[in-house]
């Protein structure tokens, strides 16, 4: 077991276990400690808040009415379970694309345990310019989207397609 994780790209798996403690505790410390909606400025442009998201990353189909909730848990098991495989079949060296599938993993697994124990998820990031604000998220949906972003970029400079262990 352990030469199983050890060689593939599972080792990077720690990443989203750091991942998923930042996001769910931070969560807790905003539920316990604010009221919904309060807002705390801590430097210009930049506020912690308290909202509850029954959408997607930002709010996406927030407004829908309650079937989302069912479709987002069922991507994010979906999600952990692909990029699970696809680790499990990568060399531990390809170091970039392994950290980007941990930081997906950690940030799905953080918003679907929120929708899973409360219908929604937790969130509390506010930046803002004069009146625009950008939509509230949390650390899981930073992860998700730096993950995303990283895949993105290995895949251009990446040029082995090969998912199998080296």
């Amino acid at each position: 077991m352990k030469n199983l994780i050890c060689s593939t790209g599972l080792r990077w798996l720690w990443l989203t276990i750091i991942i998923l403690i930042a996001d769910l505790s931070s969560k807790q410390f905003i539920s316990n400690n604010f009221q919904l909606c309060e807002s705390i400025p801590l430097i210009p442009y930049f506020n912690l808040v308290f909202a509850k998201n029954s959408g997607a990353a930002f709010s996406f189909l927030a407004d829908k009415g309650g079937w989302q909730r069912g479709l987002f848990a069922f991507l994010a098991i979906v999600i952990f379970v692909v990029f699970i495989v696809i680790m499990y079949r990568q060399s531990v060296n390809k170091k970039l694309s392994n950290i980007a599938y941990a930081l997906v993993i950690g940030g799905a697994l953080g918003n679907l345990f929120d929708r899973l124990l409360y219908g929604f998820v937790v969130d509390f990031i506010d930046f803002y310019v004069g009146d625009w604000h950008w939509p509230i998220f949390n650390i899981a949906d930073m992860a998700i989207c730096i993950g995303a972003a990283l895949i993105i970029f290995d895949s251009f400079i990446n040029t082995d397609k090969k998912t199998n262990r080296s």
